[in-house]
């Protein structure tokens, strides 16, 4: 029997959350007897994936940009063609309605699942409630990585092809059996260096006012991005510097992770965040913010980790010090992270997949 053809439509396989996921979703589909297309609209590959990869802006470069882009539109339908693609995943940002209008011209004649990957709605819906309704509604499905943002899109646009399949963790069996016989005094950040959406100025501040740091703990900061100089600045405003350490981006960090007492997130907005889920199954509990969305969905507050109000410095400096002197509290949450994950192994998520895109 022959294999069902799928591509994956990303900006890249390479820096964000969205991209990563990318890159997993071709190892569950393959694994799960898809044949797995990549097709990437920018020149920038950070991540594992696995099958055939199409990169449109190799294919297209040296003209401008207009043009550039009316290249990319049909060099997407002709390989879409060509290689007799019968589903297109598409997850890219899609906020640009003329862009999208002619995208989903493009698009005629194959089965689209489109994934919404944040919280923030205006990334992935043109402004018009109207046209999004347009571009959406005959979609095989709109995929939310978490509840809330399913209950969002559905009371927002009246849209009912919508599901949610939460994002999973892709750890190896070695990894995750790894032992560590002691924890540093490391609070760790692993993910993208972007400040509107994860929001340092919080997590700088919440670690100043802790004063933990007088209990010889380090915060370290290990990823890549636009703002790297604002957090520099900021580290430096806050007197921080013998405190805090940058590190560059891994692709695997488990290691690191493993090896940290705890790790946080105090983003403004998310969507399901793969470092929560991935630290969890390492067993490192996680402080993060209540924000929108993910968080209150995989942190079970008190049992696997501590989620803190939104946007308070000083609610979050306490989680860091409770954390740090409670050390029956730390390690209850301790013991449970692992196992509180384990629904959203690849395996599980993989299986949800298939089974939607077989359902004719």
């Amino acid at each position: 029997m022959s294999k069902k053809k799928v591509a994956i439509v990303s900006h890249s396989l390479g820096e964000g959350g969205a991209e990563r996921f990318a890159g997993l979703l071709t190892f569950m589909l393959e694994d799960s007897g898809f044949e797995v297309h990549s097709i990437i609209v920018n020149d920038c590959v950070d991540y594992s994936y696995t099958g055939t990869l199409f990169n449109l802006e190799k294919e297209n470069s040296g003209s401008f940009s207009f043009f550039k882009k009316l290249k990319k539109g049909k060099s997407l339908r002709n390989y879409l063609i060509q290689n007799n693609i019968e589903i297109v995943i598409d997850g890219r940002s899609r906020n640009v309605l003329l862009r999208e209008l002619i995208t989903k011209f493009i698009y005629r004649d194959f089965r689209i699942f489109y994934i919404v990957h944040s919280y923030n709605l205006q990334i992935y819906f043109p402004s018009s409630k109207f046209w999004s309704r347009i571009l959406y509604k005959n979609a095989e499905a709109l995929i939310c990585v978490s509840k809330a943002i399913e209950e969002k899109v559905k009371s927002l646009f009246e849209l009912n092809n919508t599901t949610t399949i939460c994002n999973p963790f892709f750890i190896a069996e070695e990894e995750l059996k790894k032992e560590i016989l002691e924890t540093k005094k490391v609070i760790l950040f692993f993910g993208r260096f972007e400040e509107k959406v994860k929001n340092f100025a919080l997590m700088l501040e919440a670690f100043s006012q802790s004063k933990i740091f007088e209990k010889g703990y380090y915060l370290h900061l290990m990823g890549a991005g636009n703002d790297l100089d604002f957090i520099q600045q900021k580290i430096k405003e806050l007197n921080l510097i013998d405190f805090v350490e940058i590190f560059p981006f891994m692709q695997n960090p488990f290691d690191k992770v493993q090896e940290a007492k705890f790790t946080v997130l105090t983003s403004n907005f998310e969507g399901f965040p793969l470092s929560v889920v991935e630290s969890l199954a390492l067993g490192t509990p996680v402080i993060a913010v209540d924000c929108n969305s993910g968080p209150r969905e995989i942190i079970q507050n008190g049992f696997n980790g501590l989620l803190v109000e939104n946007h308070n410095p000083k609610a979050f400096a306490e989680a860091m010090n409770k954390f740090a002197d409670d050390s029956e509290l730390y390690n209850f949450c301790k013991k449970n992270a692992a196992e509180s994950v384990k629904h959203l192994s690849l395996k599980n998520i993989a299986e949800q997949w298939k089974n939607l895109l077989n359902h004719q």
